[in-house]
């Protein structure tokens, strides 16, 4: 077993630091559909559904091409319809974990639904790090 010089653990954090600058732009979208469907009257489970899936379309091709970029990988294989199958059950695992906790956190404890909305992305986005780097990419 080789020894670790640390490149593996600073490989890891500049690709989490990509996956955030990525997930920051998915969050926008994210905010900005659910706020104007919110606003349109749209009640919280569906705009979520719909925000969170425009965001998911942005991260799938940004993840992929700049996060967890794989030249060897892309050049081989192309379009890989395992890899976004993968992306998908795992951002659907990741929604309906949102969905559950935006009630849970508006319903029981009582909270305003964007800051609802605020805790529950801050717990999703290390879900989906962690799936998105150790199963789908």
């Amino acid at each position: 077993m080789m020894p670790d010089n640390g490149n593996g653990r600073r490989s890891g954090f500049v690709q989490f630091l990509k996956f955030n600058a990525v997930g920051l732009l998915n969050t926008l979208i994210d905010f900005a559909v659910f706020t104007l469907l919110h606003a349109l009257g749209m009640m919280n489970t569906p705009a979520q559904i719909l925000s969170y899936s425009a965001g998911t379309a942005n991260s799938f091709f940004w993840n992929k091409k700049v996060t967890f970029k794989d030249p060897a990988r892309d050049a081989r294989d192309g379009f890989d319809r395992i890899q976004l199958l993968k992306f998908i059950i795992l951002n659907l695992a990741v929604l309906g974990i949102s969905v559950i906790l935006i009630d849970l956190f508006t319903g029981m404890l009582g909270l305003q639904v964007l800051v609802a909305k605020v805790l529950v992305t801050g717990i999703t986005v290390v879900i989906n790090f962690i799936g998105s780097r150790k199963w789908v990419f």
